[in-house]
Order: structure tokens, then sequence, then C-alpha cells
């Protein structure tokens, strides 16, 4: 099975390449594998439609070419049509990253008007009651009709399946589904254990025969569509000896915007405590990229430690996930605990191991919602 983000490297020159703007935390849904904070809450004061113009503006300045707008649920900004027609402005390629909820007809046509290039669609199950469940939320049905929508007007649509436990299974009627609609393209993104989906990581993790034969299932119709749909199936890094080479590297091509302004490396990267990230109503985009601390923080190779430092492969993987080594042994600096050459690897062997464990007892899932789980959730559950 291939890496979880692994592919072609990508070097962006030093600049930026993929801008995401995260536009609000805010979102309908309560998936259990949500990549937001856990004190999602907390971070209310959005950035203004000014705002968001002005990190556009200066992204395109460094030479950001690929734009995401995502969320939480982006649909629930009102300005979100305003926005992407500066950014056709602009000269970006734009993509909506999108739940479905609020994504109405007209809406769909204000965003075509305005130049919007592509949709991707998360979908969680084939299944009605699984969908439901899965997002707390009666809204499966909703779902298709978008999907009927963005394609009647004429979108390239990505249709993006968290894989998890509860829908491995249906893969085979999942892209099924996939070919009735007509997408162009269908990613089945195993969950990647950070922040709600680490708090579910036991009533999430399929085992590794479940991967392999949800991987049968996506060769036999990439072999029969060809291509008509571009199938990607990306799995847990927990099933390989070697970590994801995360977004190419820290700082690298990547940067993301949070609702209240804070530039990150990464979309998960605040889950890291002891880093102060800066925020653009107070630096200049490039001061954040080029000069500060926290872009620099695990830029080249410096900052590694043993045995990341003298590996021949720290080019290739360069040691992971950063995120992932802070959330599971408590370092940021450490080798992602997913090589095998850590000596903290045991830590994901027991987490694969309890979770694949046919004995153990099911425990409902933690959904995505206020106060559902306290600041210090982690460390006690640990």
């Amino acid at each position: 099975m291939p890496k979880a983000g692994s592919g072609v490297s990508l070097d962006g020159l030093g600049m930026p390449m993929w801008l995401t703007l995260e536009l609000t935390y805010r979102c309908p849904l309560h998936c259990p594998w949500c990549s937001n904070p856990l004190d999602f809450d907390k971070y209310g004061n959005e950035l203004s439609t000014e705002e968001w113009k002005k990190v556009l503006r200066d992204g395109r300045k460094m030479g950001s070419l690929q734009l995401g707008f995502t969320g939480g649920e982006p649909m629930l900004r009102d300005d979100i049509e305003e926005l992407v027609g500066e950014a056709e402005n602009l000269g970006y390629y734009t993509n909506l990253i999108t739940s479905g909820i609020g994504l109405a007809p007209d809406r769909l046509k204000a965003m075509k008007k305005a130049g919007l290039k592509q949709i991707q669609l998360s979908l969680q199950s084939s299944d009605r009651d699984i969908t439901n469940k899965l997002v707390g939320v009666d809204v499966y049905d909703q779902k298709l009709a978008v999907a009927h929508d963005i394609k009647a007007q004429g979108f390239p649509m990505v249709l993006n399946v968290p894989v998890c436990k509860q829908n491995i299974s249906q893969t085979r009627d999942i892209l099924k589904l996939a070919e009735e609609l007509g997408v162009e393209y269908i990613e089945f993104a195993n969950i990647q254990y950070y922040n709600w989906a680490l708090v579910n990581r036991s009533e999430l993790l399929p085992t590794r025969e479940e991967l392999e034969d949800a991987e049968e299932v996506v060769m036999e119709f990439r072999e029969r569509l060809g291509n008509r749909m571009s199938i990607y199936f990306v799995i847990p890094d927990y099933f390989d000896k070697r970590p994801k080479a995360c977004m190419n590297g820290w700082g690298a091509i990547h940067l993301t915007i949070a609702p209240d302004g804070a530039a990150l490396p990464c979309q998960e990267s605040r889950v890291i405590k002891n880093l102060e990230f800066p925020n653009v109503r107070e630096h200049s985009l490039e001061w954040i990229w080029h000069e500060s601390p926290v872009f620099n923080e695990f830029r080249g190779d410096k900052w590694m430690k043993e045995p990341c430092r003298s590996c021949d492969e720290r080019d290739k993987d360069f040691g992971g996930c950063r995120c992932q080594a802070y959330l599971l042994t408590g370092d940021a600096a450490n080798t992602d605990p997913v090589c095998a050459k850590s000596s903290m690897h045991d830590l994901i062997q027991t987490g694969v191991a309890e979770a694949t464990d046919p004995r153990r007892i099911q425990r409902p899932l933690v959904l995505r919602r206020k106060g559902a789980i306290t600041s210090d959730f982690l460390e006690t559950a640990g």
C-alpha cells in the first residue's frame, strides 16, 4: 500500500504555492474526525471581507497559485462569492472545499459567475443512515442533491470520502455512486489522526485487512474506468514503516490562514502548544513566510534529532509530521513515531493493536460539539 500523503515531491522555490483560507471554524456538521481545533469555539474573531482580500493580494504577490476556500463550512460566510471573485481577478486557481450544506443553486451560479474553478464535496457514506450518524445531522439527501447541482453547473468535482471503520466496507457502493454522479475525481482519504480524530482513533481506524480489501476494489474500478474518473486512495500512515512527506516539509509550499488570522504551516499545526503563530493582522504575509520564528522552526534539517539527523531518507520524508510527533510523543522535534526507526514506534503499534482488537469494547464516537471534551481530554485519556 502507498504511503499516506506520498507522491510527487514539489519544490515551491521558496514560495507558498498553496494557500488555504479557513474562512470559519463554524460548521453545521459534527464529524468525529474534524481537523478543527479541539477548542474551536475560542476562535470566533473571524477576519473581515477586506482583511481576507488583503491576504489574497499578498499571497499572489508572493507567488501563490492554488487557493482553497475551506473551514469549518465556508458557505456559512455570506461573502464567499465576493472573495471568489477577488481571487479570480488576481489569477488564482480556486477550489471550494465544502460539506455542501448551504450550497444552494443560486449560490452555485453566483460562484460560477465569479470564477470558481473546482468544488470538493465531502460524502461520508453511500448509506443514508451511516452518513447521518457519522456527521450527527440528517444531511445525506441534501448532499446528494448538491452533488447533482454541482455537476449541472458544469463544475469539475472532487468527491472526498473520509474513510473509517464505519464505511470502508462500502467502497464498491461509493464508487458506483460516484460513477453515477459523473464526478471527475474521488479521493478515499483515510483519516489522519489529529484533533477530534485522535480522540476517536480506536473507534475509527480500520484494520490492515479492510484497507487491503478496499484497495483491491479501487484497483478494479481504476482498470475499468480508465481516465473517466481519477481515484485516489490515501491510507493512514499507521500502516507503513516510514512517515509521509508531510506538506513537502514544514513551511515549504503550503500556507494556511486560520479564521482569526493566525498563519499556520499546515491546518493542524495549532495542536503544537509551545509555538506562537503570527497573525496577518499584525504582520505582513511576506514577513510571516520568510522571517517568522514559527515558519523557520522546522525548515531544513538542523532541528532534527536522531535517528532523523543521520538518516539518508530525511530529504524524502522530512522527519514526518511535526504535529503527529507532538501529539504522540510530546515533542514536535521528535521523529514521527510512525517511522519504524523511531524509538517510540511502539506508540503506533499499540494504537493499531487497540483499535483493531476484535475483543475491544466499542465506545460511542465523540462528535465535534462545543463542550464535548475538556482541554485536558487527551492527557487524561492517555
